[in-house]
Order: C-alpha cells, then structure tokens, then sequence
C-alpha cells in the first residue's frame, strides 16, 4: 500500500538535540516526497506557541498534532481539541505549590509558568532552545479557559502521586525530568487516526517517525512506525524499522529502506 502522509516527532526526530537544528538530510528528504504529493504532518508535544525550531520546512506543513493529540489542527481548522477537567488542572497547581516544582501550564494559545524554578531554563531554554516563553505571566486567566496540557517538572516517583488526584489523565514521559499531561484519548495515535479520518485515508497509508515515550502510540497507529536510532529502548521495541540517528540521515535512510526515495 503506498504510503501517503507521513508524521514527524520534532525533538530528537527532525531536530537534532546536538546542533537544534533540522539536518540538511532530513529537509532534502521531505522536499522530496513533498514533491512526490505525501501530506506532511508534525506530530509533537510542544503547543504551537513554541514551536520555534522547524522554520525552513515549516511552509511543505499540512497540519500538526500537537500538545500529544490534544490538538490536532490544518490550518486554521481545529480537528480535535480536548481540555484537561477544570477540577484536575487544579489539583495539580496545588501539588505543585505544595511540594515545589514548576509546571508549565498550556491553553490552546497561551501558556504561561506555575511556581518558576532554574530547571525550566535548563532544559527547556537552554536544552531544548525554547526562548520565547514569559516566565512572568500570571496563569490565573490560563485557568479560566480550556488547558490541554500541563508539564509538570518532576520525577516518574512524584507523577505516581499526583495521577491518582487527576484520574481523568494520561501521562508521556518524553524526558526523566519532565512530562507531559493530557487527557485520556488525547495522544499522538489518536492524533494519527483522526488526521487520517479528516484527510480521507487510511492509517496503513501513514508512516511515522518518533524517538521517545510520548512516540511509542503514534509508531503503533502508523502503517509504518520508525523509531529513530536515538529513540529509547522502549520506543524502538514497538517500532516497525530502526532507523540510524537524527544525527545520521535517520529519516533519509528510512525512507530510503523503504523504497519511497531513491538513494541518490
């Protein structure tokens, strides 16, 4: 069956974590199958207002998954949108004042910084080049609208304490600082099945490429599930094919291996 749309993670998977940049390799590849008419989706768990590193493909872009499925959206359209419950947000905001750690509170445009700690700027400003988060605005007219994902700063030890108080949640643990919550049935895969419904094919006819835990749903709704070759062990164990690193042409390669481009 020929493959379609494809799906791409961002960090660790188009954008190296090395340089923070999308590898010439991977930009030639999807021009290329751009050219050859796959729709081309990001599949990634950053809100829009800080997806500030995909500038030179951001124009070959059909549509976005985003905050792990919870936004799913072709231009200005909105496929899914599905809020964390009111009670639960709060919960975690009082957890969070409670036993002091950051969490990084996100609506469908806005997102702001509940109870700021230095570990923010280390892995988000300096780790992951996010720079365009106010770490100064007040959340309070956040939690008045809809939010769709909280990422709390904490260990996998104090996610297991707080989740029994947000029991309409999911957790994808992408990093070991650091997760992102969202709503049950709002993930990457579901994200996948929508778009493929909204756009009238079908999820065989999709290919997806992720390295980390919040990818591991998206491999599995996929035709065909990459895992990259920096990809966590968990993750490359649900994939289809192993490619080589984002470092290493991973995305190339596997488009490469599975005959949709010509080595060249």
């Amino acid at each position: 069956m020929a493959i379609k749309a494809a799906f791409f993670d961002i960090d660790g998977t188009l954008v190296s974590f090395q340089t923070h940049q999308i590898p010439a390799s991977t930009i030639k590849t999807i021009e290329q199958v751009k050219e050859q008419g796959m729709r081309i989706f990001i599949s990634t768990g950053r809100p829009v207002a800080i997806i500030n590193n995909i500038d030179v493909i951001r124009h070959l872009v059909d549509g976005y998954i985003t905050f792990n499925g919870a936004r799913t959206f072709i231009g200005a359209e909105d496929i899914t949108l599905m809020p964390i419950p009111e009670e639960e947000v709060r919960a975690m905001i009082e957890d969070a004042s409670r036993r002091n750690y950051a969490v990084v509170v996100c609506g469908r445009d806005d997102i702001g910084i509940h109870n700021h700690t230095s570990i923010f700027d280390d892995i988000f400003v300096r780790g992951l080049g996010v720079d365009n988060i106010d770490i100064h605005q007040p959340i309070d007219p956040l939690l008045q609208r809809p939010v769709l994902q909280l990422t709390p700063f904490f260990s996998e030890e104090d996610e297991k304490e707080i989740l029994p108080s947000m029991p309409h949640c999911i957790s994808a643990r992408w990093h070991p600082s650091f997760t992102d919550i969202t709503v049950h049935g709002a993930d990457k895969g579901n994200g996948l099945l929508q778009m493929a419904e909204h756009i009238g094919i079908s999820p065989e006819e999709c290919i997806a490429f992720g390295d980390g835990g919040n990818d591991i749903s998206i491999l599995r709704s996929a035709g065909i599930g990459v895992a990259m070759g920096n990809a966590d062990e968990d993750v490359q164990a649900v994939a289809d094919y192993v490619t080589t690193s984002v470092d290493e042409d991973g995305i190339r390669n596997a488009f490469i291996h599975f005959g949709i481009i010509n080595k060249s």
